[in-house]
Order: C-alpha cells, then sequence, then structure tokens
C-alpha cells in the first residue's frame, strides 16, 4: 500500500501546539500511522459526510478527510472529545 501524505489545517495545528506533551506525543504517533494506514481499526466515518473519519486517541479525538485518488490525508480538527464535533 502507498503512502499517503498528511496535511494538517491551522486549526488543528494551533489546537495541537496548545496540548500537554504526553497527549501531544501520543496524538502525533496516531496521526502519523495514518500516512501507511489511513482507516485503522477503531476510525469511524462521519454522518452525513463524504470522506471523513474520525479516530480516537485517548480524550483526544482526530477528525480527517481521506482523498484517495491522490493518496492525501488532511487533518481537519483535533481537540478534546467534548467539543471536537462543534462546528462540523
Amino acid at each position: 500500500m502507498a503512502k499517503y501524505k498528511i496535511l494538517v489545517s491551522a486549526s488543528a495545528e494551533k489546537v495541537l501546539k496548545g496540548l500537554p506533551k504526553k497527549d501531544l506525543a501520543k496524538v502525533a504517533i496516531t496521526v502519523q500511522s495514518l500516512a501507511s494506514d489511513p482507516f485503522p481499526l477503531g476510525c469511524r466515518k462521519l454522518a452525513g459526510e463524504k470522506n471523513v473519519f474520525r479516530l480516537r486517541q485517548g480524550s483526544y479525538r482526530i477528525i480527517y478527510e481521506v482523498f484517495k485518488s491522490e493518496l492525501i490525508i488532511h487533518i481537519l480538527k483535533v481537540g478534546h472529545r467534548k467539543d471536537v464535533y462543534r462546528g462540523i
């Protein structure tokens, strides 16, 4: 399977910079693993969206969109589970 290129939105990058170091390390590893497997065990498609998925990492959620034809994963949002789904 080919490697996907990972793009991170400005809002997701801002949230990542504000995460505690121990959580940031875990989230970063999870995001990097998406390059080799964009649909890991536990990922779920978001209802009402075409190619948007969510992945759990502890109390945090990673919302991402997969473009299969271009081999790109776009990280849309990263945040705590209580408020990451607002505004999607």
